[in-house]
């Protein structure tokens, strides 16, 4: 596994946040997927996807800064600041988030298989 590898499905996985891309989600979340919300809550792929699709996640601006990737073996560890402007459920997100997430490389591409979030005072 390269880094540029996951530097460019940061990139698309970014892009499709923002667009709302559900068949690229879909294709770069691993169907087995846990994440951490700020909240503490742990969510699977089916709620995320769910979250776009039903509009209930709205994303305006998403801006990565302080990227750090550490690549071991088929997996890359991925910790980055995401500046976000949005809404959930009809409240507004606003603010900077830490994000760590791991890529696991497979037959066709790579798929985040976990990550969480915490939010940044």
């Amino acid at each position: 596994m390269k880094i540029e590898t996951i530097v460019n499905a940061e990139i698309e996985l970014f892009t499709a946040i923002k667009t709302a891309d559900i068949p690229t989600l879909d294709k770069m979340l691993h169907d087995d997927l846990l994440f951490n919300l700020p909240d503490g809550q742990t969510i699977n792929k089916e709620f995320d996807l769910e979250s776009y699709r039903s509009g209930k996640m709205k994303i305006e601006v998403l801006e990565a800064s302080d990227q750090l990737i550490n690549i071991i073996d088929n997996t890359a560890v991925v910790a980055v600041t995401v500046m976000l402007k949005g809404t959930y459920e009809g409240n507004i997100l606003n603010g900077a988030f830490r994000y760590i997430r791991v890529w696991k490389q497979f037959e066709e591409n790579v798929k985040v298989i976990a990550g969480s979030c915490a939010a940044l005072q």
